[in-house]
């Protein structure tokens, strides 16, 4: 499958009055034309700063490419002058933010919010654009548009707004589509619709997404591919199943593990102990290390380099070393992977619920 976004030895820092936060420490990651790419991990692994670097959206006046490119489409993201990245900007390349309403300008109406990209990007008048963002409007499900179209934010709930936010990134066509936790401001029940509104949005606009969130029971109902973040790197990557099923970094055990399940109803929940690295002073090995029962000597020392688990998994752990000592992973990690052929405990059931 063709390549569209390939992000190779990504660094970046931000400069602050405490020092330089080194934020993104050698992220290398690929986006197939057309697919799902979920990018999951607790709150400041570098999930959403590897996004906004990829729109350009970050400050440059506090904060600086250290190394590394982002290929769109062959072209280095990273060497474009404001003026270049604003072409490609919500026109190839559009991103869907947390909270609609710190997304929408209150004193505009909808209509003219969501034809306001089409103008910019678009050769045709307002008179076609008004009758495309109705389209948008339709196509994300949003009831009698034609009237709709003339209200405010405020007059919407926080579904409907969401909605209108999604209308507005689709409103060129892009190519790629960066949904930053686009449902953590909604209830379950309406998260559950705009999952929905994406996965079949998505079959109908052949968009690639980057869908970042934190919450893993998101990512198995959208995602072709997971990355999972943690201190500023990607330390395993592979399938939605091969994840979910067979995963091997111990981090990806401990957020498997934290989520709740059916099974799981009468017991304690797991909580990964301690908290993330300060990447002020950023650890010397594998930065999960000291929050890990599972940690070797030489995770203290040296940073694990990726080891291949199948040609489309792998995972930065010294684990896999050939010289490693063999762990049972967690009970409830085992019980996953029993359904993974494969895996060393696979018992002949294949698939399983998330």
């Amino acid at each position: 499958m063709e390549k569209i976004l390939e992000v190779k030895n990504l660094e970046l820092s931000f400069h602050t009055f405490a020092g330089e936060v080194k934020a993104i420490r050698g992220v290398n990651f690929d986006l197939k034309k057309g697919e799902t790419l979920a990018i999951v991990g607790e709150s400041g692994s570098g999930k959403s700063v590897t996004t906004k670097a990829i729109m350009r959206l970050l400050p440059e006046s506090s904060s600086e490419f250290k190394n590394g490119q982002i290929l769109f489409n062959g072209k280095d993201l990273t060497k474009l002058s404001d003026k270049e990245m604003q072409k490609i900007r919500g026109k190839d390349i559009s991103m869907i933010f947390q909270d609609p309403m710190t997304s929408l300008n209150p004193t505009m109406t909808i209509g003219n919010q969501i034809m306001e990209p089409i103008l910019k990007h678009q050769k045709i008048g307002k008179a076609e654009a008004r009758k495309v963002a109705i389209d948008l409007l339709r196509l994300v499900g949003m009831p009698k548009p034609e009237a709709r179209i003339k209200q405010y934010p405020h007059q919407f709930s926080g579904g409907q707004r969401q909605r209108i936010v999604i209308a507005i990134a689709l409103a060129c066509n892009p190519q790629i589509l960066i949904a930053d936790e686009p449902t953590t401001a909604l209830d379950v029940t309406i998260q559950a619709q705009i999952l929905e509104l994406m996965k079949d949005l998505q079959k109908k606009i052949d968009t690639s997404i980057i869908f970042i969130t934190h919450d893993l029971g998101v990512v198995a109902n959208v995602a072709d591919r997971v990355a999972v973040m943690y201190g500023g790197k990607i330390v395993e990557i592979g399938t939605v199943d091969e994840i979910f099923y067979n995963p091997q970094h111990p981090y990806t055990w401990g957020l498997l593990s934290s989520m709740p399940s059916l099974d799981s109803a009468d017991e304690k929940l797991y909580a990964i102990p301690g908290t993330p690295p300060d990447l002020l002073y950023p650890p010397k090995g594998d930065a999960f290390a000291l929050r890990s029962d599972y940690a070797l000597k030489i995770d203290l020392e040296e940073a694990p380099p990726f080891f291949k688990v199948s040609d489309t998994h792998s995972a930065a752990t010294w684990l896999l070393h050939p010289d490693a000592p063999q762990v049972e992973p967690p009970l409830a990690i085992v019980e996953r992977m029993k359904k993974f052929p494969g895996s060393r405990y696979y018992e002949g059931t294949e698939g399983g619920t998330y």
